[in-house]
């Protein structure tokens, strides 16, 4: 009985403390981004990191409840709870609540509850629980279908709420269909496109096509056993040059100026110095505040609450979205690489135990809790240091928010579960 006992309890202690030191070193950096003054009580629920506080306390509650469930239980309800999920954010459209241009919210009193966050994880769910359950390798079109409509319906629906940083994370599912048998021809594709939507926009469709020519003729030629036919290049070629070409047409016709301008900022895309610069001061300002805040940060940063461009509320959204841009300017370089290094960790550890589960259902679930934290790590911190276009995205267990941290938590102490069934299935 006892052994049964320490058995059930039997976690992977890597990943608990791991996700300890960033929910940790998170509310410190939430605390310096959000206090106004002296701190006079870390309980003080008028303040943002009093409220963080409290979604942290509630956030150890919710990791005993999601504990004390047997593991086959995510798995038995996993489309249940993917419905839940799906209503939730069609509901959005009837009874949410606007916030900064997007109805992505329930209010409920003075909280607001983003189902978003939590539709991370139950698309995560489902989708392991399809591939699992059909014992798919994903090589049929129609398996490579069913799955891309499980991520497409929750992706569209947050798109439709005006949330496009969260509509992004969902390609990290593709991850997760590559490590189960997709084949490379679409990862292939897909940087393809990209290469051509950014070729497009920078250099125009005549260099674009001019470039898509020469690569194709020189793939065409060394091709010489599987050439085939030279209509199918042609017809290759054709599709380069109208992708490129409605990558352009929605660019100036289909966003938004401030989202066109990002782009612009980001690509070059506007040759006077001086109007690229004056854009960058209206639509950047964010971005060029956090860059100049971690930029002042150094070797060892300025000390903890003494960060004068942080205190100072010059970085506005830190305690968010920017909330990395804290971490560079009180904890210097050292603090941030500290920060990198555990999610990295983290991210590591999540696939190499993903690897040695003893069902396809958790590998794959794992595989997909591994792909979400790494966009999500990633697109932040290159945001907020200006290596890729303002997305707004949070990081994970640091930026300020219960959703947020509830959504991540959950996605990530599921995964813990499913390992612990496998240790004591041994």
């Amino acid at each position: 009985m006892l052994r049964e006992n320490q058995r059930r309890f039997k976690f992977d202690w890597i990943i608990i403390i791991l996700f300890l030191l960033l929910v940790g070193f998170g509310y410190l950096n939430i605390l310096s981004a959000s206090h106004i003054g002296e701190v006079t009580s870390y309980f003080d629920t008028s303040q943002l990191y009093g409220k963080q506080l409290v979604f942290l306390g509630l956030t150890f509650v919710l990791i005993i409840l999601i504990l004390s469930f047997e593991a086959k239980f995510y798995e038995r309800f996993s489309s249940i709870i993917y419905l839940v999920a799906i209503l939730a954010l069609i509901g959005l459209f009837i009874f949410g609540k606007d916030v900064n241009g997007a109805r992505s919210w329930y209010g409920i009193g003075s909280m607001t509850i983003q189902p978003s966050e939590f539709a991370k994880f139950a698309t995560a769910l489902a989708v392991a629980k399809y591939i699992s359950d059909l014992q798919t390798n994903m090589q049929t079109l129609k398996d490579q279908l069913r799955v891309t409509a499980i991520i497409f319906i929750p992706a569209l629906l947050i798109l439709l709420q005006n949330d496009a940083g969260s509509t992004i994370v969902y390609l990290s599912f593709f991850f997760v269909f590559y490590r189960e048998g997709l084949q490379q021809v679409y990862l292939i594709i897909a940087l393809s496109l990209i290469i051509l939507a950014v070729l497009g926009l920078k250099f125009g469709i005549v260099i674009t096509a001019i470039v898509a020519a020469i690569v194709i003729s020189c793939v065409y030629f060394l091709r010489k056993k599987k050439r085939g036919s030279i209509l199918q290049y042609i017809l290759v070629f054709l599709v380069c040059v109208g992708f490129s070409y409605g990558v352009k047409l929605f660019y100036e016709h289909g966003l938004k100026v401030h989202q066109q301008n990002r782009i612009s900022i980001f690509l070059r895309l506007e040759k006077d110095p001086v109007k690229l610069e004056q854009m960058r001061k209206r639509e950047a300002y964010n971005l060029i505040q956090s860059e100049q805040a971690i930029s002042s940060g150094h070797w060892t940063g300025k000390g903890f609450l003494e960060g004068t461009r942080t205190t100072g509320k010059f970085v506005p959204e830190q305690e968010t979205d920017y909330i990395f841009s804290t971490v560079g300017e009180e904890w210097g370089f050292l603090g941030s690489s500290f920060v990198v290094i555990v999610f990295v960790l983290l991210i590591i550890r999540i696939l190499y135990l993903a690897e040695s589960q003893k069902s396809q259902f958790s590998r794959v679930y794992g595989y997909g809790v591994a792909s979400i934290l790494f966009i999500h790590f990633t697109i932040n911190i290159g945001m907020v240091m200006g290596l890729i276009p303002t997305v707004g995205i949070p990081l994970p267990f640091f930026s300020y928010g219960g959703s947020g941290l509830w959504g991540f938590t959950i996605l990530l102490f599921i995964f813990v579960k499913l390992d612990s069934n496998k240790i004591n299935e041994w």
